[in-house]
């Protein structure tokens, strides 16, 4: 899940999130972010294959915002981790 600007949460599944990320950062995302921008990676799963991810997002989609609320602060630790991973540098 992706925190944006007016403090909405996107849900969406990728196989490389750093990229995914920057293509909505750029406008080449999804069209939820027309008229609001991405601000923070809140939430992440891993280790779902395509169509087991996809049962999972629209699950989380149907969810009330207490209830992602309470995915998100129960998933930090895997967050921090995804930013580490995604803030290092690739080889060239």
């Amino acid at each position: 899940m992706i925190l944006c600007s007016d403090n909405s949460l996107y849900t969406g599944i990728s196989n490389d999130v750093e990229r995914r990320m920057q293509q909505h950062a750029s406008q080449r995302g999804a069209r939820y972010f027309r008229g609001r921008q991405p601000q923070q990676l809140v939430y992440l799963e891993s280790g779902h294959d395509r169509s087991s991810a996809s049962i999972r997002e629209a699950a989380i989609k149907k969810l009330r915002r207490f209830n992602k609320d309470a995915l998100i602060q129960s998933n930090k630790n895997e967050i921090t981790l995804a930013k580490d991973i995604m803030c290092e540098e690739k080889p060239a």
